[in-house]
């Protein structure tokens, strides 16, 4: 709180390309007030969900300062990760925040913890890949929806149809089925278009060969 106790509250995230969170928080919140008096933030992303003793799973959580961004990506890449947030992005209150990671605490599992600096979260994203990530994006889920399904069932083991690439990055892609979520992991790091369309057919074979044993 903005008197200097400590203040948790539930947010939704998305990521810049360089692995920056992105979020989309309302004025009339507290923990946005908070972030305007003081933008010092804590954020856990928790992998632990389902598993039978949580704290064997894998959880990070991540430490910086929360500003207020006008840059289009930022705003694209959130919707495309959290699509029902379009319908209150556009509110006058609302504002889109990334937050620039000053270090990270790191668990995956007893006794595997770490601290790690900036430098070692922060992978910065090349401006050729960058500028096309839309293209390939809506390429894959227009001309090549069936090859995204296949990536979510043959290389994920996640179950249905109707899965969306929501965005692609140097390591690897996001996939989207309903309120479900998946991470396509690349080979790996590509530095454009081309690089990363190859990465893609590579990965379609291998689904495929994988599919069929």
């Amino acid at each position: 709180m903005t008197d200097g106790a400590p203040y948790v509250s539930l947010v939704l995230a998305a990521c810049d390309h360089d692995a920056s969170p992105i979020l989309l928080i309302s004025m009339l919140a507290d923990h946005t007030r908070n972030i305007v008096a003081d933008d010092r933030v804590s954020l856990l992303f928790d992998g632990t969900a389902g598993l039978a003793e949580p704290l064997t799973g894998a959880r990070a959580t991540v430490q910086g300062r929360a500003r207020r961004s006008e840059e289009p990506r930022h705003r694209a890449r959130y919707l495309a990760r959290h699509p029902s947030a379009a319908m209150y992005a556009g509110f006058r209150d609302f504002g889109f925040y990334r937050v620039e990671i000053e270090r990270a605490h790191l668990v995956a599992g007893f006794g595997r913890i770490h601290w790690v600096e900036a430098t070692q979260v922060v992978q910065p994203s090349p401006e050729a890949l960058i500028g096309r990530e839309s293209d390939i994006v809506e390429h894959m889920n227009t001309d090549h929806a069936d090859a995204v399904d296949l990536y979510a069932s043959a290389l994920l083991g996640r179950a249905g149809a109707g899965w969306r690439m929501t965005g692609v990055d140097t390591e690897g892609a996001d996939l989207r089925r309903e309120g479900e979520t998946a991470r396509l992991e690349f080979a790996r790091p590509v530095e454009d278009a081309e690089a990363a369309r190859a990465e893609l057919v590579r990965l379609v074979r291998v689904a495929r060969n994988k599919a069929g044993a």
